[in-house]
């Protein structure tokens, strides 16, 4: 492999790269053009994941119908692992959008094309390099757990924009060219602050200060932040405490569950959530930065030798001390590490740019070979399971879109590879491809175990008419109140994240176990129709309920299962396995 690749670099070097020439002026506007085709366009086009899109739609739909902008609700419960600031923007989109796929998730894509727009204002004034600037910006765009999350109802992408706003002003107000420019600064940050505080908690201030700091202090900017610093935390303070006295008045226990649960317990408790080892990243790092992972290492090492510059050294704390922080903490998730590839975009398109206008296409032609391999593998995988072990059953569309992806992943890895010098871009458009299409291409058992919604969206005329609403499952008990705009969900033999909520007195009606579930039918459908939907998913041999009653309508696709349930005059008593019903 190495002969192969050093033979294509001593070929490429003979002509000129095209990253050597003026930026083009349709480069931007293909961006943008990426944004709207890979980004937006297929928001509506696949069912939201559980748990967390079901979560965060429900949640913010909720926040709309009661009116509540303070204190979070989840199923009508109350729900205090997060402020309500997420909330807040998810809402808005399902306000303008409708309560549709769409609206749910048209903020993470809005947010995370601002974050592209935060990038281009500090790479333009960091490098005053036209191409390093537009490769920075294209760069994130298409780092596979950023572009993932733009397309994802959830709150990472919004804490990222916050987090970006924050470091982007930060360093405006250390090395700001005027006085003028410098106090803006300051005073960005604090709003940028204010929002993350809202939107995750007391993270949004640690990890400004983290950063910062041993950057102030190894740089003797340390008077700019004495003297500017004070402003960005009054006003931080000011803007977040109408919100904060707001939300201590409608429930008094707010701050105790969600600073000590959600910060403390989380960080350091010894039965941490998600819990994960001290290394947990480190893998997820180079998966995150896919198609681009051979990339990474070229650009620490260059970002190691350069420690000193300052531009350098702020992009490496900013980028290496939330790593840390994070790989400490206890609870761990993927999506913990995304504000990271904003520094690390930035150092990588430096990297990129100074080799390809030196002719190093070593790294550059690997990654291709890289994305090739791994595409080739995919196809191969995708092939052999479906001829031993099919897993798309009548689903041409799926299985067609699924070739797609892997033979664009591969497409893009060869271009990469045999023209690295003037199409080095090119596994940008593989990992948008994999994006946009991938979710649309899941067989239907991945569809109706982590997309529940959509099963339940082609019975909704059958579930309209409930009076009572059941569920086993936190995800599709979500995705069933957010398809019928209801948050009177019943919970059967589940808690979950909704054990705080459920503790309290007035939530005592909102969960059975199967043990009184007879009882609690005969006493719901009493009253009129009663619409369950059960996950069968990790039941022993995927068992239907021997409490269903006869003659209900039951709809099943895989592990999901829709039971309507109507008044019986009778107890009824269980029925065998395997027995038909309605």
């Amino acid at each position: 492999m190495k002969d192969i690749t050093l033979n294509s670099q001593r070929a490429l070097k003979s002509h000129t790269p095209s990253i050597q020439s003026a930026l083009p002026t349709a480069a931007y506007p293909a961006l943008l053009i990426a944004f709207v085709v890979f980004f937006l366009a297929p928001l509506g086009a696949h069912g939201l994941w559980i748990p967390d899109e079901t979560r965060y739609a429900q949640a913010a739909q909720e926040l709309l119908q009661s009116g509540n902008w303070a204190a979070p609700h989840f199923l009508g419960l109350r729900y205090f692992e997060k402020p309500i600031g997420g909330y807040w923007l998810i809402a808005i989109g399902q306000a303008l959008f409708g309560d549709n796929l769409f609206g749910a998730r048209i903020a993470s894509a809005l947010t995370s094309a601002a974050t592209v727009g935060l990038i281009w204002l500090l790479g333009r004034r960091l490098w005053n390099d036209a191409w390093k600037t537009w490769t920075a910006s294209l760069l994130y765009m298409s780092f596979g757990l950023a572009a993932g999350q733009a397309g994802y109802a959830n709150i990472d992408p919004q804490l990222t924009l916050w987090i970006t706003l924050g470091l982007v002003a930060c360093w405006f107000a250390m090395e700001g060219e005027t006085p003028r420019e410098r106090w803006a600064g300051w005073a960005l940050l604090g709003v940028a602050c204010a929002m993350g505080f809202m939107t995750k908690g007391f993270l949004a201030w640690l990890l400004p200060v983290i950063v910062v700091g041993p950057y102030a202090l190894l740089h003797k900017r340390w008077r700019e932040l004495l003297k500017g610093g004070p402003l960005a935390i009054v006003l931080a303070v000011l803007l977040s405490l109408p919100w904060a006295i707001m939300v201590h008045q409608r429930e008094a226990d707010f701050w105790q569950f969600f600073f000590w649960n959600e910060h403390i317990r989380r960080f350091a408790g010894t039965h941490a959530q998600h819990a994960a080892p001290f290394w947990f990243f480190v893998p997820l790092l180079f998966a995150g930065a896919l198609p681009w992972a051979l990339l990474v290492v070229p650009s620490l090492r260059r970002a190691w030798r350069e420690r000193t510059e300052p531009r350098i050294a702020f992009l490496s704390l900013w980028f290496a001390m939330p790593f840390l922080f994070f790989s400490l903490s206890k609870g761990k998730l993927p999506t913990y590490i995304l504000p990271c590839f904003v520094p690390l975009a930035l150092l990588m398109a430096n990297t990129l740019v100074d080799k390809l206008r030196q002719g190093d296409l070593l790294a550059i032609t690997r990654n291709g070979l890289l994305n090739l391999g791994m595409g080739s593998v995919a196809l191969l995988g995708l092939v052999v399971i479906q001829v031993a072990h099919p897993i798309y059953t009548n689903q041409p569309l799926q299985i067609g879109l699924a070739l797609v992806v892997c033979l664009a992943w591969m497409v893009c890895g060869c271009i990469q590879w045999k023209r690295p010098a003037h199409y080095w871009f090119a596994p940008a458009l593989g990992l948008w491809v994999l994006v946009a299409l991938l979710p649309a291409a899941m067989p239907l058992s991945v569809v109706d175990n982590k997309m529940p919604d959509q099963f339940i969206s082609r019975h909704l005329d059958a579930l309209k008419a409930s009076k009572s609403l059941l569920s086993n499952e936190l995800g599709a008990a979500s995705a069933l109140a957010w398809r019928l705009d209801r948050s009177d969900v019943t919970l059967l033999d589940v808690q979950g994240e909704l054990q705080y909520g459920l503790a309290y007195p007035d939530a005592a009606d909102r969960q059975v176990t199967s043990e009184n579930m007879e009882r609690w039918l005969a006493l719901h459908t009493a009253q009129g129709p009663v619409g369950i939907v059960l996950s069968l998913s990790g039941k022993p041999g995927g068992t239907v309920p021997s409490w269903i009653p006869r003659g209900a309508e039951v709809y099943r696709e895989n592990n999901l299962l829709i039971v309507i349930a109507q008044a019986q005059k009778a107890p009824l008593a269980a029925s065998p396995p395997g027995t038909p019903r309605g």
